[in-house]
């Protein structure tokens, strides 16, 4: 498997903090500008991106994330302009794990051992496919595992004992916790809840935990940073990106930095 999380995570263990993952669509707002936007992900201080694949039903997305889809679509992306943006984000960041997030289309329409070559050829960490359940893992995690590449799984509030043990089996990476149960976007679990699902996640498994969906402000960052490996923050990046076009790198950075910061300083004290 990718070396990069293990590396980066035992990294944010000295240093006692969460990782900040951040989540942008590749080909938005155009695809010659992803690049600058994944930049300033890194310089605001992401510790791992996640590059969404543009897909046509994303049903696990809110409205954010599915106009970035359509913007993405419309402007003409292909699978061959993603693993370039891949590409060319591991020349200039070698050292931050990227993780490709998206649906099963796009990643078995030509085979599994066709994605999964074009991972490690991009310097993919890892990969999270929504719409493949862990009983259906034969689909592309035995391609994505011989090639290198860490099959990243979501457990939710739904996920109970039994199915946990599927979900586990063949993971690595990190594991994600969707804290909500429902789309992307606005909705935010209780921190108590998450906090106990993070506590009982742990016990089962010695894989990092982030937990995403519904974090948007530095005060969310920090309370879930305090219990989780991880902190995962989309659709109000997705939504800067909306808001600002070609000129987003620099809001986009200013704001990840914000959140980097609340993240750093969760728990001092």
């Amino acid at each position: 498997m990718s070396e990069g999380f293990d590396e980066t995570f035992a990294k944010l263990r000295e240093d006692d903090r969460a990782a900040l993952i951040a989540f942008v669509t590749a080909g938005d707002p155009a695809v010659d500008a992803t690049g600058a936007v994944l930049d300033a992900l890194v310089e605001g201080g992401a510790d791992i991106i996640e590059l969404g694949m543009p897909f046509t039903d994303p049903m696990a997305d809110g409205p954010s994330i599915q106009e970035a889809n359509l913007r993405s679509l419309e402007a003409g992306i292909t699978t061959a302009d993603i693993f370039a943006i891949a590409k060319e984000f591991r020349s200039r960041h070698a050292d931050v794990p990227l993780v490709l997030m998206g649906y099963a289309n796009p990643m078995v329409r030509r085979g599994a051992q066709w994605f999964a070559d074009r991972c490690a050829e991009a310097g993919v960490d890892g990969v999270i496919c929504v719409d493949i359940p862990a009983e259906e893992d034969g689909a592309l995690g035995p391609a994505l595992r011989d090639a290198g590449i860490d099959v990243i799984r979501l457990a939710t509030p739904t996920t109970d004992e039994a199915r946990l043990r599927a979900v586990l089996e063949g993971a690595s990476g990190f594991l994600y916790y969707v804290s909500v149960a429902g789309i992307t976007g606005k909705q935010q679990a209780a921190q108590a809840s998450i906090a106990n699902a993070v506590s009982a996640l742990k016990a089962k498994t010695d894989l990092p935990v982030a937990v995403g969906f519904g974090v948007r402000t530095p005060e969310q960052a920090a309370d879930i940073a305090r219990v989780a490996d991880g902190v995962v923050v989309g659709s109000a990046i997705v939504e800067l990106v909306g808001e600002h076009g070609a000129g987003a790198p620099e809001p986009v950075r200013d704001y990840v930095a914000s959140l980097s910061d609340a993240i750093r300083s969760a728990r001092n004290g």
